[in-house]
């Protein structure tokens, strides 16, 4: 009779924990928008945010109200049988997890990674909104995180800011990621990839890779056949050389939209090339103050190595293939756009 019974109670003990560890029934049905740090998606899969110093009682109160655990006092039990710290972060919890699988998921510290591709050309303060739309961090905490004296200076990083330095790359960061931390990963990219393709620079010193950097950043902007970014490399240190103004539209928008705030121009007027600030390449010679895009590898490769030649000009004169005419001379350079102009003509 005592065998029975206790294979009865065994057999309840069973069933009644694996009742209390499975999901709510229509769990996902239940609108969980209100939950705070809850959200539903497509998929059915549902994303959590743990907050720093929030407890497991606290974490269950609001898995509870969102049905996606059964049971607050099972949610207890299992917090009091193993004692290890739910992690803070972003979580995915798949559809249909039970309440020790979601507290597997909580304490693994592995959270949801959020894909994200920063494009050649990229200003900060683009790659900050793309972040904020991806809901990675704030813009305003990461640009803050991109001009912090303290990174400028453990990374010796002779500038105001980070632009030009976090490398444009696909990366995969958590939700709600402290944005040192991502400016660390992005300027660690950028040191990686940059020894890689320009073993030399190992050995410069940070002004002249700022230089290169700079260089590399309009030439991004610039070029559109890969094998003219040497060329215009060249073209822009031979005029550096002469004491020649840069003169690249490239920087004049640079001014206009990451300055002044004010929307893409679809062509550069006088009064644009006339407007008094240090990055107008049109009025004041030498470099500008700092980098003006994000440099991918063909700039910096061509800026680290630019084509020798006495080029001192380039204009573009085919605008389907991004194809440019390279001068030597003013004259030349004239002729060069008078030879576009009539070949304009002849397709129309």
């Amino acid at each position: 009779m005592l065998p029975a019974l206790v294979i009865t109670c065994l057999m309840f003990s069973i069933f009644l924990y694996r009742w209390m560890d499975s999901p709510p029934v229509h769990s996902h049905t239940t609108s969980i928008s209100t939950v705070t740090g809850v959200n539903s998606r497509v998929d059915g899969a549902t994303i959590v945010l743990i907050t720093p110093g929030e407890t497991a009682k606290s974490v269950g109160l609001r898995l509870r109200e969102a049905r996606l655990i059964r049971s607050i006092i099972f949610w207890n039990l299992l917090a009091r049988i193993d004692t290890a710290t739910i992690k803070a972060g972003t979580f995915q919890i798949q559809a249909g997890a039970s309440s020790t699988q979601i507290r597997e998921t909580l304490i693994s510290g592995k959270q949801m990674m959020e894909r994200v591709t920063i494009p050649e050309g990229f200003t900060l303060k683009k790659i900050a909104e793309l972040l904020e739309r991806k809901k990675i961090v704030s813009a305003q905490d990461f640009l803050a995180a991109a001009r912090s004296p303290d990174l400028l200076q453990f990374y010796e990083i002779p500038a105001k800011s980070m632009e030009g330095y976090l490398f444009p790359e696909t990366y995969f960061f958590p939700r709600s990621y402290p944005a040192p931390m991502i400016v660390k990963t992005m300027l660690d990219t950028f040191y990686r990839r940059l020894y890689e393709i320009v073993p030399e620079a190992r050995s410069m010193n940070r002004d002249s890779i700022l230089e290169k950097i700079i260089i590399a950043s309009i030439v991004e902007r610039e070029y559109r056949a890969d094998d003219e970014a040497p060329l215009m490399a060249g073209v822009f240190f031979n005029r550096l050389k002469i004491g020649m103004a840069l003169q690249s539209c490239a920087t004049v928008e640079y001014v206009i939209t990451e300055i002044q705030g004010k929307p893409h121009p679809e062509v550069l007027l006088n009064k644009d090339i006339s407007i008094k600030d240090l990055f107008n390449t049109y009025i004041y010679a030498g470099l500008p103050p700092g980098p003006i895009s994000s440099p991918g590898i063909t700039a910096l490769k061509a800026a680290f190595n630019p084509a020798v030649s006495d080029y001192l000009y380039f204009r573009l004169v085919d605008p389907s293939e991004g194809r440019h005419r390279f001068s030597k001379t003013l004259g030349e350079h004239a002729e060069a756009g008078l030879l576009y102009l009539k070949s304009d003509r002849a397709g129309k």
